[in-house]
């Protein structure tokens, strides 16, 4: 439904996993601009654009591993949702973890989605296609804030 490139904030901290990600969206062929932080504290800064983020862009999603050293997936979007400026940014879960607690953890801290991340290269891949599919072209996002 987007018109504009779509801004995604992919929060991981195993460097294989960011450029399978990132070779994914490549092949998946949507308007896109793909940040990346390594763990949860960079993140917070960029979300806050606190420090050398200042004017990072909002993200439109964010995709978010749970196990990260320094801040857990799980403490981060505890803390995401909790704040009043970046609850409404959608977050997916995409790890590694098929732990059932994780499941109803993320959920009950209320993660838009949950994808276990999938072996093979080709099924990741089109993973990051259904979810751009959803995601990018039927789900209806909010314009990121004006700043005044």
């Amino acid at each position: 439904m987007t018109t504009r490139p779509v801004e995604i904030l992919l929060i991981e901290d195993n460097p294989a996993d960011v450029m399978l990600t990132q070779e994914a969206f490549e092949e998946a062929h949507f308007p896109h601009h793909l940040s990346h932080a390594r763990d949860g504290v960079d993140a917070l800064a960029f979300l806050r654009q606190q420090h050398e983020q200042a004017g990072a862009p909002r993200p439109d999603v964010i995709l978010l591993d749970l196990n990260m050293p320094r801040m857990s997936g799980l403490e981060l979007l505890d803390i995401l949702k909790e704040d009043s400026e970046l609850r409404s940014i959608p977050v997916i879960v995409l790890t590694t973890s098929r732990a059932e607690s994780d499941i109803w953890r993320s959920y009950n801290l209320h993660a838009n989605a949950y994808i276990p991340k999938p072996v093979s290269i080709a099924e990741f891949v089109e993973v990051i296609e259904t979810l751009g599919n959803f995601w990018f072209h039927k789900v209806a996002l909010p314009n990121p804030p004006r700043a005044d």
